[in-house]
């Protein structure tokens, strides 16, 4: 009965970081730095909120879009943050983690045919939802351009069948930022075009260097752009599910319909919780911020010691270093790394093919682990010189 599964679902594969983490099970001594995950635990004020949302029976639906209070409150938070104005009652829908947004966006917005526009490397998530809606992914080559999208090679993809650009800034899994100066000259190529732009700005909150811009807050990119973001790393609340789609009324009316049918609601405890942690927590991300750019610095500065070539990321908690001088494709790299000194990473192919000759290291993990997986890599690297 095989034959008769979707085909689109049929040739969709695993993601590549979860291949990877699978197999490290076979390996229980072996020290992680694949998974982008925050090693801090949930605040303790966001946790005692989802305890007394339990505790007060607030257990059963809420409105599709999320609860009133939490949709106010995410729209004053990105308000504050990063200047943009969202009317909480129609412009913000809630969802199960930022991935839900990003797939109701895609699913509203997409047609067999149409095709979307996404830098390479990325993360892997954004082309089989893009297939899943018969549309196609085109890739932009960043891999000499500091693996940021330039406008005038975004001009140079778009077509009459492009439907969207997906601008995926902080990075993963490259960490790095996209400036003011550079998201106005992207605004300046899709100002007067009929195309969407869907801005996944989940990690916001993680910039080191210079203050998040959101395409959004550019004049005349607001009514064309979908904004996702969420508490997944700004608020170490990964498993609560919570995100956020912002975007225009007459948009978000559609997106709703998708979001209502596909899961109803988030969950209410999680939303509770959210509450509290968008009023009463606004900047917990800094305390998190300030250890993750310690430990990027720690981490780059050893791989330059290495001699490994590696662009410091300005966001996120990743590092890409290139492998390309060490004669091994990423898989290959990263099984021998596995293999011989019990040290994982994610090789850069699960990053679609423009991340072949790179791997991803993930410094959301405490300095004794990072000092260690540095000592593996180094002690690798040197048997392969």
């Amino acid at each position: 009965m095989e034959h008769l599964i979707n085909a689109r679902v049929r040739n969709i594969q695993i993601s590549g970081i979860r291949q990877f983490f699978n197999k490290v099970a076979q390996y229980p001594d072996a020290i992680q730095l694949t998974i982008g995950q925050p090693d801090f635990s949930t605040p303790e004020h966001i946790k005692r909120a989802g305890q007394q949302a339990i505790e007060a029976n607030q257990t059963s639906y809420t409105a599709n879009a999320g609860l009133p209070q939490l949709r106010e409150a995410a729209a004053r938070f990105v308000e504050e943050k990063y200047g943009l104005s969202y009317d909480p009652a129609t412009e913000v829908v809630t969802t199960i983690g930022a991935s839900q947004a990003i797939d109701i966006t895609l699913r509203t917005i997409l047609e067999p045919g149409t095709e979307v526009i996404l830098p390479g490397p990325v993360y892997p998530a954004y082309e089989p939802l893009i297939r899943l809606c018969g549309a196609e992914p085109v890739y932009v080559d960043t891999r000499d351009t500091q693996f940021k999208i330039r406008a005038e090679r975004l001009e140079d993809k778009l077509t009459e069948r492009t439907r969207c650009v997906i601008l995926p800034y902080p990075s993963n899994p490259t960490g790095c930022v996209l400036d003011a100066s550079e998201i106005k000259a992207i605004a300046e190529v899709l100002q007067e075009r009929d195309v969407f732009v869907l801005s996944d700005e989940i990690y916001s909150e993680l910039t080191y260097d210079q203050p998040h811009v959101s395409i959004a807050s550019i004049p005349g990119m607001r009514e064309k752009t979908i904004v996702i973001n969420g508490l997944s790393k700004s608020h170490a609340m990964t498993g609560w599910r919570i995100g956020f789609a912002f975007a225009p009324a007459y948009l978000t009316q559609h997106m709703l319909k998708v979001h209502q049918y596909n899961v109803s609601c988030a969950s209410s405890i999680s939303q509770h919780a959210a509450v509290e942690a968008l009023n009463n927590g606004k900047n917990d991300a800094h305390v998190m911020r300030e250890a993750y750019r310690r430990r990027r610095d720690y981490v780059y500065n050893r791989l330059v010691q290495m001699g490994m070539d590696v662009i410091k990321p300005e966001g996120a908690f990743y590092l890409f270093p290139s492998i390309k001088k060490y004669g091994l494709s990423s898989s290959e790299f990263a099984l021998k790394l596995l293999e011989q000194q019990q040290l994982a990473v994610v090789p850069g192919d699960a990053f679609s093919a423009y991340g072949e000759g790179f791997i991803r290291l993930s410094y959301a993990y405490g300095m004794d682990v990072l000092e260690e997986g540095c000592r593996r890599l180094e002690q690798f690297v040197s048997s392969l010189s």
